[in-house]
């Protein structure tokens, strides 16, 4: 499998919170704009810049906890793409580690399933989903995509060395948008009333509890990267840059720290972009290519975590 090559889809600037500019969905007018269109204008340059037609993807993994539809946005990426040849195109939910399992996806999928070219998409609108009057979450998420193309080789050049993925639903209390049911009888737009057929239903606003997120990550996140490069044969002076989920400086800071890993070797956008989930990985990757920090055959340490609970890395070389 070759390493990735990409592309980031920041949204333009619609809003600002505090001191940080956050790109976001058009709120008011949420049918103007789409998470879908987002994530194609990132597949779209993804492909450009791999120089690889749309029709020869042979697969689509759309990494969003976020869709514009209850059963995914895949398929309709790979609609809006143009794809001829109806290729496989399904989400994968995993909040701000998603880009990391979908990476680890499609690595999987073309070692043992034979695929060539398979887009790895991470894209999401948080905005949806937080609580503007909250001022301990709304201000850190931003909207954004952006996207990879990862293709088959031979096994010696292999690029993708090694993984490690986990999860622990006990830590969903710390950090979840759970389901709920309307608190009111009154006739919906599904019909309900009485108590049946059951209420129309919703997702909670954003609930985080900041402190034990930090605790988690800081704690768990240095461990996967160690047990990832031990996997590879690789010591932590073997890294070249260290690309984590982008969710607060503080947990940045903490991991690098924790790993003896110099700040000049973090790869960080935040304070652009904010939060961006499962797209601030490959948004991050994708300015540190562009501006000539990462290049070809330097080794990366990427590493997610977030809501599930869920957190994984990769250890790759890029280019």
């Amino acid at each position: 499998m070759e390493s990735p090559r990409g592309y980031s889809a920041p949204v333009p600037l619609k809003a600002q919170r505090s001191t940080l500019e956050l790109p976001l969905l058009n709120l008011e007018h949420p049918g103007k704009e789409s998470l879908t269109a987002l994530a194609v204008e990132a597949a779209l340059k993804a492909l450009e810049m791999a120089e690889v037609d749309v029709d020869d993807v042979d697969l689509i993994l759309m990494c969003t906890s976020s869709p514009d539809d209850l059963f995914g946005s895949a398929p309709q990426v790979q609609k809006a793409l143009g794809c001829k040849r109806n290729p496989l195109a399904y989400d994968i939910t995993a909040a701000c580690s998603g880009f990391v399992m979908g990476l680890v996806s499609a690595a999987c999928h073309i070692r043992g399933g034979g695929f060539k070219n398979v887009l790895v998409i991470g894209a999401d609108a948080l905005s949806r989903f937080v609580d503007w009057t909250d001022r301990g979450t709304c201000i850190l998420f931003g909207d954004a995509a952006g996207a990879v193309l990862v293709q088959a080789c031979d096994s010696e050049d292999d690029s993708l060395l090694a993984f490690d993925l986990h999860s622990d639903g006990d830590g969903n209390r710390h950090l979840n948008a759970a389901f709920k049911e309307s608190e009111t009888d009154e006739l919906g737009s599904n019909g309900s009333v009485l108590g049946f057929p059951p209420r129309r239903a919703s997702f909670s606003c954003l609930q985080m509890n900041g402190k034990e997120v930090f605790r988690f990550a800081v704690r768990v996140v240095p461990q996967s990267i160690e047990a990832a490069l031990a996997k590879a044969g690789l010591p932590t002076s073997s890294i070249d840059w260290l690309l984590l989920h982008q969710a607060n400086q503080r947990i940045l800071d903490g991991v690098s720290s924790r790993m003896q890993i110099p700040s000049e070797q973090v790869i960080s956008n935040l304070a652009n972009y904010g939060n961006t989930s499962a797209a601030s990985i490959p948004l991050a990757l994708d300015e540190a290519v562009r501006s000539g920090k990462v290049k070809p055959g330097h080794t990366i340490a990427a590493a997610g975590f977030g809501a599930g609970l869920t957190w994984g890395s990769t250890v790759f070389r890029w280019g």
